[in-house]
């Protein structure tokens, strides 16, 4: 075989159409081999001799896509100076671009013994190990554009590529739970009906079941145990992962594209799949293991923000270079449109504490390519001062946690929360004006792929996680939610009647409050969990979203193992109209800028647009503007919110003076039925188009009113009323 010196850069195997480019970081390392694997088990292994700064590098000519391969590190075992080589473990390329094959868990892919953690374990991984893959870089976009929507147009749909399309009956089997399943008609129709212009994913990257879940007879579901960050994962793919996962994937992004929906990726960048001291040696710790992880003063340990067993050293040349690799490779290659960041916090934390002036932000900051895509901050972790709702830089935008317990609370009648729900019904001032940033740095939701679905959300007051085997300890047992009376599934028409009334609330307050909306999947169609808040590794039914029939009756499958509780009695019927009510609501933001501001209220009149009425004003139920002491209150639930279609301060997108109609929200969070007078002063005549107390919760032509009359709203229900400009 012939060897050329080849190139340090880029890192990972590149293929030029004639040969593959091969490159490796280690410092660690005296030695590392490339090891070229063969179907019949056997290997060839090519002593990367040549070194630049620490990157071990050949070209080998000849060598083509599909290529399955791997590194062998020799170097020093001491995990006591926190150094943990041994060639007999065949590593992951950290920059591989498609891994094949799943591990096969046994002591042979770990560093040490079972039964003596402190000898060295020299047992051949290589049969039980995922290979790196040569990958060909090849693709036909055609004329692909980003959509490249504003943040005050977007709607995002955060959806799990398996979950969402594995008991779709519109898909061939063959294709559901796949990346092909997400750029078929019948998915894509689905988001465009429903208003959504960004499907956020959750792990696409390369993870891994963990060794305990196997075990157990479970999987790393959700996906949060990425081993690699440049590859997409395989289990995904329909048609093979010797590289075509890539191309597959690749025509997905194509095909949401061309229907105007971008695609955002949910990445894990603080952490990998190897944990803690005792978790395996798969690539990054036997390459380097103090260049790549935070270690703790005993360097046989790792600190661990993260709740995983490590977290990457962010203040690492090699780690950070690894990471903007990472996200240029998924901008420019695989044509992603932005990044929810996982634990976020983590990342910040350059040395202990978290720190918004750190490199990777720095980075991040001035990177030409990364700079300009949508960049999502879960701005938590688990560490010491880890909660930073609010804190990240300007670029970034943030979910909003604040949001999501606020409009929680005030709906199931926890009492002192209507100022702050104001607050952020208006876009969280308090948390992003101060900074120069804008409400659209608010990413609102109410539930996500963490926790209670939506109906759980109003089913249960307690977590049912028992399927998960941990006794029901994990997941968040304070989760701000009311089960309306009854714990868990019902055929009780007025409990589910009242069920059904609270979704819509959180739907219409989701859709009616400024910063930018996030729906997670399924939750249009009533998605239940039965209960479990921490479904991360319940890869079944009881996680995949239960589309309706083709035949638009009931769901498309019955819920399978893994559920708790007794079936549905019939219930499901109960939210039958929940989808249509959501495209509503979606499509009632997207017509009307009044909701999508891209500037905070003013709480007066604006300046230029000839009306005296202020942009935004507060009432009480009896009509009169409120006062502090009416913010004060405890048990306020209650209040009127006009919104100005007149006094939009922000200029459009060719300097022209937005205008738009004026909405009064009239919301009820109390547990009584109230009466509401339509503010005097404010417009003669108004037209009730939403109403989530009533069964026909949008009607076609809803009752008028004028000022002064009365508006009667039942116990936990919102109306919103309308007057053209």
């Amino acid at each position: 075989m012939q060897v050329w010196p080849g190139q340090a850069y880029p890192l990972g195997a590149t293929y030029d159409g004639a040969g593959t480019n091969f490159a490796v970081f280690s410092e660690a390392a005296d030695r590392v081999e490339l090891c070229l694997l063969h179907d019949d088990g056997s290997e060839t292994a090519v002593e990367l001799r040549e070194t630049d700064a620490f990157v071990r590098h050949a070209y080998l000519p000849g060598v083509m896509p599909g290529q399955r391969y791997g590194f062998r590190v020799h170097g020093p075992y001491a995990p006591e100076r926190g150094l943990r080589c041994n060639s007999a473990k065949l590593l992951l390329d950290p920059y591989a671009r498609a891994i094949s094959g799943s591990i096969g868990w046994g002591e042979e892919v770990y560093g040490y013994h079972f039964g003596a953690p402190e000898r060295r374990n020299d047992l051949d991984s290589a049969p039980h190990m995922m290979t790196s893959v040569v990958v060909n870089p090849y693709f036909d976009w055609g004329d692909d554009r980003r959509p490249r929507t504003e943040y005050h147009h977007t709607v995002i749909y955060e959806a799990h590529v398996k979950g969402l399309t594995m008991r779709h009956p519109g898909l061939p089997e063959e294709l559901r739970g796949t990346y092909a399943a997400l750029a078929h008609p019948a998915v894509i129709e689905h988001l465009t009906e429903l208003g959504v212009t960004a499907l956020e994913m959750m792990p696409v990257h390369q993870f891994v079941n963990d060794h305990r879940l196997v075990d157990m007879g479970l999987n790393n579901y959700w996906g949060y145990n990425t081993i690699g960050f440049f590859a997409p994962h395989n289990a995904y793919a329909s048609w093979g992962d010797r590289g075509q996962q890539v191309l597959e994937f690749k025509s997905a992004v194509r095909a949401l594209h061309e229907a105007g929906i971008e695609v955002i990726l949910d990445v894990v960048y603080n952490h990998t799949a190897e944990g803690n001291h005792l978790g395996p040696t798969l690539s990054f710790r036997g390459l380097d293991n103090p260049s790549y992880y935070r270690l703790t003063d005993d360097p046989r340990y790792y600190m661990d923000t993260t709740g995983t067993g490590n977290s990457l050293l962010m203040r690492s040349p090699h780690v950070l270079q690894l990471i903007m690799d990472s996200l240029r490779y998924w901008v420019t290659e695989m044509h992603v449109d932005g990044f929810r960041f996982d634990l976020a916090a983590t990342l910040a934390r350059q040395f202990h504490e978290v720190d918004r002036l750190s490199s990777f932000f720095d980075l991040v900051q001035q990177d030409p390519v990364v700079s300009q895509v949508k960049l999502i901050a879960e701005p938590w972790d688990v560490g010491e001062g880890g909660y930073q709702v609010g804190n990240f830089p300007p670029l970034w935008t943030e979910w909003n946690g604040k949001y999501r317990d606020t409009v929680r609370d005030l709906w199931r009648g926890e009492p002192r929360t209507l100022a702050e729900f104001a607050s952020r019904l208006t876009g969280s001032s308090d948390l992003y004006q101060d900074d120069g940033r804008r409400p659209l740095a608010s990413i609102n939701f109410v539930t996500c792929h963490d926790g209670f679905t939506m109906r759980d959300l109003v089913s249960y007051n307690h977590k049912h996680n028992d399927a998960n085997g941990e006794d029901n300890r994990d997941g968040e047992s304070h989760n701000r939610s009311w089960n309306c009376g009854v714990e868990g599934e019902t055929d009780d028409p007025e409990v589910l009647a009242l069920r059904v009334r609270q979704m819509r609330n959180f739907i219409a307050t989701l859709m009616l409050s400024q910063g930018v909306p996030m729906l997670s999947h399924g939750d249009e169609f009533g998605r239940t969990q039965r209960g479990n808040n921490n479904a991360y590794c319940q890869d079944n039914e009881l996680s995949w979203v239960p589309w309706p029939s083709a035949d638009g009756g009931g769901e498309g499958d019955s819920v399978g193992d893994g559920g708790e509780g007794e079936g549905d009695g019939g219930s499901a019927d109960a939210f039958a109209d929940l989808p249509a009510f959501t495209r509503a609501m979606v499509w009632l933001r997207k017509d009307h800028p009044v909701f999508r501001r891209r500037r905070f209220f003013h709480g007066r009149p604006v300046e230029g647009t000839h009306d005296e009425l202020s942009d935004i004003a507060w009432f009480t139920p009896e009509g009169r503007e409120m006062t502090q002491r009416d913010w004060d209150s405890a048990r306020a639930g209650a209040l009127t919110v006009f919104l100005n279609g007149n006094a939009i301060s922000e200029p459009g997108a060719r300097g022209e003076r937005i205008t738009d109609d004026s909405f009064l929200l009239m919301v009820n969070a109390s547990a009584e039925p109230l009466e509401f007078v339509v503010p005097v002063n404010h417009g003669r005549q108004w037209q009730v188009i939403v109403d989530t107390g009533q069964d026909d919760a949008v009607p076609d032509d809803g009752p008028k009113v004028d000022a002064g009359e009365r508006v009667t709203l039942v116990d936990r229900s919102l109306a919103v009323l309308w007057r053209p400009a």
